[in-house]
């Protein structure tokens, strides 16, 4: 199972083609939109969200509400493209059109794609660099995990996420009892998070670095309930499931780091603090006594929840810009300002979310006869059970 996206923010449209979906299985706009809605939620967004009320339209692979088993095409507009015609319109420009092109972009931002890409591509222009490198692409990257979770929830594999951190104030009171619990009270707060005191101050940091012309980043943690033991593969670098998962969340804009249940602590104590025993009871089968290691062991899922973590660093782009240098002229500039959030973590839980889901439904799909979706929730079902007695 793949997919691709293409499109530019200002662009007409977003696209994304998803490959290798399972015949028969039940799929409807709205098992999208709602996923697009939640990803531009959140406290801190900045003015596009208000422009852009994200539809998907489903081209093809669908009929009559399921799926062909041929690929299925997502489409989700720009609004704003009517006031990007010139801009960035595809047609070639005509005489002196070509020198009057608008909002070019030739001083690059500091902790953006801008440079590095017009050294790689060739384009003194950088718009033709940022519009693609924008954040705006994620849009598809969550319609194509919305359509990852349809098909994890028909196997009874549930998704959800909560902020840990924003701007340095962690969250203190993130404990919950089942994962629909944790996913309404995530849906209930601004910022996404599970304890109220911490979600107050939250918002508070994220008024003040707006004031202040600046962004704030933070943590957040995506968790999945009913995945069975087993997925993935100790065997090559490149099968192994959590090194995929990793690779997926670095790959969400502004995004730099990824840990698995207690993570980066792990250094800081000993083995017996850090792995998990094993039990066994005859209704649940194999499990854990904790689950320090997040649900993974040897690049292999172990029965147990997966808890991953992101980190998303602040926005770089600033009201108040950092220095650059002008491509053109070779002078200090402060570097130009696009429309930004000045926090986007709530709305990043929404995308990590989307990558996760995306992984865990490929790596089934690959692992199991997948054809026909009947026949995948059958022969998911029977290794759960093989698993349990085994």
């Amino acid at each position: 199972m793949r997919y691709l996206t293409a499109g530019e923010s200002h662009g007409p449209q977003l696209t994304a083609i998803i490959e290798g979906l399972p015949a028969g299985m039940p799929l409807v706009a709205e098992d999208i939109n709602a996923e697009l809605s939640r990803r531009q939620k959140g406290y801190g967004r900045g003015r596009r969200m208000q422009i852009e009320k994200d539809q998907v339209q489903i081209k093809s692979g669908v009929r009559h509400g399921y799926t062909l088993g041929s690929p299925v095409s997502l489409t989700v507009e720009n609004k704003d493209w009517k006031h990007w015609t010139k801009i960035m319109g595809i047609e070639p420009l005509a005489g002196g059109e070509a020198e009057e092109v608008k909002r070019q972009i030739t001083r690059p931002r500091p902790g953006h794609a801008d440079l590095n890409g017009g050294i790689k591509y060739g384009h003194r222009d950088m718009r033709n660099v940022l519009e693609r490198s924008s954040a705006r692409e994620t849009t598809v990257r969550v319609a194509a995990g919305a359509v990852a979770k349809k098909l994890l929830r028909l196997l009874d594999i549930h998704v959800a996420s909560h902020v840990v951190e924003i701007g340095g104030i962690r969250s203190e009171k993130g404990s919950f009892d089942t994962i629909t619990e944790l996913q309404e009270r995530s849906e209930n707060s601004p910022v996404r998070c599970l304890d109220k005191e911490a979600e107050t101050k939250m918002m508070k940091a994220i008024d003040d670095a707006k004031a202040n012309g600046d962004s704030i980043g933070g943590i957040v943690e995506v968790i999945v309930e009913g995945m069975p033991a087993g997925i993935g593969s100790y065997v090559h670098y490149d099968k192994k499931l959590d090194a995929k998962i990793a690779a997926a969340i670095v790959s969400i804009n502004a995004f730099k780091g990824v840990e698995f249940g207690i993570g980066f602590e792990a250094a800081e104590k000993f083995g017996s603090e850090v792995h998990d025993e094993i039990a066994w009871e005859k209704e649940k089968g194999y499990y854990r006594k904790t689950n320090r290691l997040g649900g993974f062991e040897g690049g292999m899922t172990n029965g147990m929840p997966i808890v991953v973590r992101g980190v998303m660093k602040p926005i770089p782009t600033l009201y108040k810009p950092l220095e650059s240098v002008d491509v053109d002229t070779k002078e200090t500039f402060t570097a130009s300002i696009e429309r930004s959030d000045s926090c986007a973590v709530p709305a990043a839980a929404v995308v990590a979310e989307a990558a996760v889901a995306w992984e865990l439904a490929s790596a089934i799909v690959s692992q199991f006869y997948s054809d026909r979706m009947d026949a995948l929730v059958a022969s998911v079902k029977e290794f759960k059970q093989y698993a349990k007695e085994f």
